[in-house]
């Protein structure tokens, strides 16, 4: 099979690139999936490379691009066929070096599955499936009665690759590195220079739940057997989901219930929440708030203790309550990394799921401190790039009635881990809001800029030189403590300009800069004005 009879087949799609003269004539030898930063070890001359490219990111710009496509040049790779589904469209950085390298090029629609382009390669190559590369009949269909009694992976790997069939250490992995199914290894596969990896495309699990198919030896097992492997490996992965989704509608109701109560207790307090910080008159770091209970009488009672139980967590805390937002373009992602991170942290029972606007949210049992989590979350997050992934963890819950107080933290932090870092991936934990600074990254930006424009007045507008000049004194001033001499000798003044800079402040802003209140007022407008 040649380079233009796999990119001019009309039954798979492919988007053609760049592609012109000899390079077009090449025979294909076989197909390898890799999505390694440097592929070369891994590809063998005249093969079709296909490739999600989970590894770039806009922020990578053409250096990365075009070193994958010089490893591939240098491996004698055949064609590059990059999946559009992470970037919505294949990077002109990439195409750029492809030409500039003289690869030839084609996008995989993300309607296109990668398992139908490499039995594509397969079935034109060999005429049919060759029975020395696929899965011998027996075996397949001990694997489809694994698959109908319901069997987890485990049971999948052990009997696809178990000795004696073939010996070789074969593993289930998360996009993550989370280790799903199979044997310890004695190093971290596929680093090696051997190993191999394939795609597990099941329908259904959120770009953190993908799995992958691990092999510590490349060349154990043809190519079109292990991607039948995987096939059995992504119908597993799909019946998992089908029998997770009661879970998801318990969690569902779980977090209707926490949202809810906390809904009604701000509206009683006016009270805003976060991390046990005094906000509105109301302490919600503790068990009161505004002179009652947490949770009332009916956030305690018996909805919530038979939604906990009927999430499989216990009726007694202490709980923790972790949020996420992944934007609106990855339906699901959201609850698919709080579900991973919370594997990844081992952090025992939990429950994932959506509050009623839409927010991800996960309830887990236990204490566990709020680090462990941010470790996990670190190793989740990038798995997926540009995942624009923010989370917000809450201070711990000591029992079901504080869950509510705590879920209002941890959308707080959440608040602030997205008006911190737009577009970056970040969790916040509601305890580590100590400053000014850190609370009010949890306030819209747009509120923000009503309050500093309200409280400023006409010096919020520091086009001209004399509100300018007037701004720079009162900073100066505030992170001075209000010392005339410090201020003047600072901005290299005499003592009697800044005094009159100051009355000017106080004619513009309607404020008294003698008083700590006023103080405090313009302070926040400053940092509010500056974010």
């Amino acid at each position: 099979m040649h380079v233009e009879n796999l990119l001019g087949d009309q039954d798979l799609g492919l988007r053609t690139l760049w592609a012109e003269g000899p390079p077009l004539r090449r025979e294909i030898s076989g197909v390898t999936v890799t999505d390694l930063e440097d592929p070369a070890r891994f590809v063998r001359s005249g093969e079709a490379v296909l490739s999600g490219l989970v590894w770039w990111s806009p922020r990578d710009g053409e250096h990365k691009a075009d070193r994958f496509v010089r490893a591939l040049r240098a491996a004698d790779a055949a064609v590059l066929l990059a999946g559009e589904e992470t970037h919505g469209t294949v990077p002109d950085a990439l195409i750029e070096a492809c030409v500039r390298h003289r690869l030839p090029l084609a996008g995989v629609p993300p309607h296109v599955m990668f398992r139908s382009v490499t039995e594509s390669v397969y079935l034109q190559q060999w005429g049919e499936l060759s029975r020395r590369n696929a899965l011998p009949g027996q075996l397949r269909d001990r694997l489809g009665r694994l698959l109908a009694q319901g069997a987890g992976p485990d049971a999948v790997l052990d009997a696809a690759f178990a000795p004696p069939r073939m010996g070789v250490l074969a593993r289930v992995v998360t996009g993550a590195g989370r280790v799903v199914a199979g044997a310890p290894w004695p190093t971290e596969p596929p680093a090696g220079g051997a190993g191999a990896v394939v795609a597990i495309e099941a329908d259904g699990p959120s770009p953190y739940e993908r799995w992958e198919l691990w092999l510590s030896d490349a060349e154990a097992a043809p190519p079109q057997l292990l991607h039948e492997v995987a096939a059995v490996l992504a119908r597993c992965q799909e019946a998992l989901a089908r029998r997770r989704a009661a879970d998801r509608r318990a969690a569902d109701e779980l977090g209707a219930l926490l949202a809810g109560s906390g809904a009604g207790r701000d509206a009683d307090t006016g009270g805003t929440h976060a991390g046990g910080t005094h906000l509105g008159g109301a302490d919600v770091g503790g068990a009161d708030v505004g002179g009652a209970d947490v949770g009332g009488a009916d956030v305690g009672g018996a909805d919530v203790g038979r939604a906990l139980r009927a999430c499989g967590l216990p009726a007694d805390g202490p709980y923790r309550v972790l949020v996420a937002a992944a934007g609106a373009r990855r339906a699901g992602a959201a609850e698919g990394a709080l579900a991973e991170t919370v594997a990844w942290a081992d952090a025992g029972p939990a429950a994932v799921g959506r509050l009623p606007d839409g927010t991800a949210f996960a309830v887990v049992a236990g204490p566990l401190p709020a680090e462990a989590f941010a470790g996990a979350w670190a190793r989740v997050s990038v798995s997926v790039p540009d995942g624009a992934l923010s989370g917000g963890t809450g201070t711990p819950a000591a029992g079901p009635h504080h869950l509510p107080g705590a879920l209002a933290e941890a959308r707080y932090a959440l608040g602030c881990a997205s008006g911190a870092a737009p577009g970056a991936a970040s969790l916040v934990d509601a305890a580590a809001l100590g400053d000014l600074g850190a609370l009010l990254a949890g306030v819209p930006a747009s509120v923000r800029a009503a309050y500093s424009r309200t409280v400023l007045g006409p010096l919020f507008d520091a086009r001209t030189a004399s509100a300018a000049a007037l701004l720079e004194t009162l900073r100066a001033f505030l992170t001075r403590d209000g010392s005339w001499a410090r201020t003047a000798e600072a901005l290299h003044l005499h003592v009697n300009t800044v005094h009159y800079r100051v009355r000017r402040i106080e004619h513009f802003t309607g404020r008294d800069l003698s008083r700590l209140s006023d103080r405090l007022d313009l302070w926040t407008a400053l940092m509010c004005r500056e974010e």
